[in-house]
């Protein structure tokens, strides 16, 4: 029985960390909440491991949002009512960290990177660097990077995760400190990113000390079955040594802008010509008999050579095609 366990454990990862043909990364932060609600986390909102920061319970609400149960992890507000009281979406490399490493940054912010950068935009909705965490406390997170905090008194109650405001540095609770330093690596390693040899020293000793859970792992075979590939971390097929040089991503950044030369228009395109998408809705247009075509903006705009194409990657016809 054990021998079986242990094959059909080895079969399903090994069949997790080939590309997957039907993989299908979120294109937006909007849209990777959404997927990482119901496909990820759905189950998760009632279980012991509870969210990122607090271990803390909750309760799904909307599309993507959740109200949290400070009873069920001894939560105490510590300041901000209104953000303790819901569930947010931690970026676990916080959006400003990869964002400042970006041209498109110093070009307008956050924005900007969004409006032009797909690489940016790849970083901000990859589903490996997403978790449901207490509102209050992520807001506290800020941008600080993770490490040890001493001398900082209870602040959230029972929750053992503390932020010093001062060194600007956040120590998560231990249960989470080995996924944090993984997820991390991933980002940094995938994205090519710069990393302090501080943060690499405190990391490597949280990813030595508390290793891979089964519950990180079976977020991460979740996770890969959306976003065609695992996190290496995690499955053991690389690891991190002080001074480590990146990889970087072997496969193109999830659906990049059009180019301004090859972006269809209503004066080239001909009758059963280009397809336009609209990546925020999923509705896409037709080049003649559509009139939303030339509205869409064009940081929304997916191309697709047919219309066949475009419903196979889940959109559909605009209702007041002729």
């Amino acid at each position: 029985m054990f021998f079986m366990k242990k094959l059909l454990y080895v079969i399903t990862l090994a069949f997790t960390a080939l590309p997957n043909a039907f993989a299908n990364p979120p294109a937006t932060f909007t849209e990777a909440k959404v997927i990482a609600k119901q496909k990820i986390y759905l189950d998760q909102a009632s279980s012991a491991m509870g969210e990122l920061y607090c271990g803390c319970k909750w309760t799904w609400v909307g599309k993507s949002g959740g109200r949290i149960d400070p009873g069920s992890c001894g939560y105490a507000t510590r300041k901000l009512q209104a953000r303790a009281e819901r569930t947010e979406w931690e970026h676990i490399v916080p959006a400003w960290t990869f964002g400042h490493q970006r041209q498109c940054w110093q070009n307008g912010g956050r924005k900007a990177c969004v409006d032009t950068d797909p690489t940016f935009r790849a970083m901000e909705a990859d589903l490996f660097n997403l978790y449901p965490s207490v509102g209050e406390v992520n807001g506290d997170r800020s941008n600080f990077n993770y490490g040890m905090v001493s001398g900082v008194a209870p602040q959230y109650g029972q929750c053992t995760t503390k932020v010093d405001f001062q060194q600007k540095t956040t120590e998560p609770r231990d249960a989470v400190k080995g996924l944090v330093a993984r997820t991390t690596f991933y980002m940094y390693d995938r994205y090519k990113l710069n990393m302090s040899r501080q943060q690499q020293q405190v990391l490597m000793a949280w990813d030595r000390q508390y290793p891979v859970s089964p519950w990180e792992r079976q977020r991460d075979q979740r996770i890969a079955a959306i976003m065609g590939h695992n996190n290496p971390f995690v499955t053991g097929e690389r690891a991190w040594a002080l001074g480590h040089t990146p990889q970087g991503n072997t496969t193109p950044m999830t659906n990049p802008l059009p180019k301004e030369s090859a972006k269809p228009t209503l004066a080239s395109a001909a009758p059963g010509g280009p397809v336009l998408g609209n990546r925020n809705s999923h509705v896409y247009h037709l080049a003649n008999g559509c009139p939303g075509y030339a509205q869409v903006a064009q940081k929304n705009q997916v191309a697709f050579a047919s219309e066949a194409e475009a419903q196979a990657a889940g959109y559909r016809k605009a209702g007041n095609c002729k």
